[in-house]
């Protein structure tokens, strides 16, 4: 995808000796894709998107742990009902 905005960008460039707007349009396009583009690593931006991935990685923890606590939980406590249920559809489909 960055190589077929980069191309989009020089043809842009090669068209704005016809006219200047083009140029005008490949400087927004250059503009757009260092300002608003991926985020990859380094730059202005580091600081704050490291705190939020930080935010991120911990939420993402703390569902991850409520999950397994969950499944613990209710896993071993109706395991005995849940095989009960199941023999009883079996019996029921023949």
């Amino acid at each position: 995808m960055f190589v077929l905005l980069l191309i989009f960008i020089m043809a842009l460039f090669g068209f704005g000796f016809l006219d200047p707007i083009w140029w005008v349009a490949a400087a927004v396009l250059v503009f757009g894709a260092t300002r608003y583009g991926r985020d990859r690593g380094g730059g202005r931006g580091r600081g704050r998107s490291s705190r939020s991935d930080l935010g991120d990685y911990r939420d993402y923890q703390e569902r991850r742990d409520r999950q397994d606590r969950w499944d613990r939980r209710y896993s071993r406590r109706h395991r005995a009902r849940w095989r009960r249920e199941d023999r009883q559809d079996r019996e029921h489909r023949r």
